[in-house]
């Protein structure tokens, strides 16, 4: 269901006309990584994507905190954006990266240095750092870190498509969220389920989801049960 563009993304909706709602949508494997790829997210990044007056409780608060306090009280070496601007592994659909890149996530990324002629090495995020084993050599070789989140969550093994979720099957995305395999049993069960009784009020409506939807599905995950019938009906 992914559309010629690739920065988005289609998902086919069931909308009951007259309680004016979405029952259920129809989406692909990438719908599918994009919405577990939300789960992936530090909460610095929610905060900043979602900005800090749209944030549900004090979370706006705590990162506004963390912003105006003087570098004094921190401890040394101590970088606010650990905290502020934490850095993102993506895997998934293309709306994540999209989102995340929006807000520059990566781009105060650390550099982290090593010594090349000593063992034990050391390592430091300093450039030039003295060798605590001789102080005739120092830190100044520059080295890749590899989370163990990243180094999960990219490596992408032979004849694999990549992401969360397989893209053999089509997924059933609820209004809540829920994302559960689909099936004409499953869906008729649903109809039952949501007490369905005027067939001729289901309306099929296929939508695109790219990044400002992908912001609108992420603020109203925090807010409603109804996510799909808030950002897609506007209910």
């Amino acid at each position: 269901m992914a559309t010629s563009n690739s920065t988005h993304v289609s998902l086919k909706l069931l909308i009951d006309t007259n309680g004016r709602k979405v029952l259920f949508a129809e989406a692909s494997k990438d719908v599918v990584d994009f919405l577990f790829s939300l789960l992936s997210l530090p909460v610095g990044t929610v905060i900043r994507l979602l900005s800090k007056d749209g944030m549900v409780g004090s979370m706006g608060k705590l990162y506004e905190s963390v912003e105006n306090l003087n570098d004094t009280y921190l401890q040394p070496n101590l970088d606010k954006d650990t905290l502020l601007k934490p850095k993102t592994t993506v895997a998934g659909a293309n709306i994540l990266p999209q989102l995340t890149n929006n807000i520059n996530v990566d781009s105060n990324s650390k550099q982290f240095y090593m010594c090349s002629y000593c063992n034990p090495r050391h390592i430091s995020d300093v450039c030039y750092t003295p060798c605590p084993n001789s102080y005739s050599y120092s830190i100044s070789t520059e080295v890749t870190y590899v989370s163990p989140q990243a180094s999960s969550s990219t490596v992408v093994a032979k004849g694999s498509e990549g992401g969360y979720v397989k893209g053999v099957v089509t997924y059933m995305v609820m209004d809540n969220l829920e994302v559960k395999p689909m099936s004409t049993i499953s869906s008729i069960a649903l109809l039952n389920q949501f007490n369905v009784k005027d067939v001729g009020a289901l309306e099929e409506k296929v939508v695109h989801l790219g990044m400002q939807e992908g912001l609108k599905l992420l603020k109203a995950s925090f807010k409603t049960s109804a996510v799909l019938t808030k950002v897609f009906l506007g209910a």
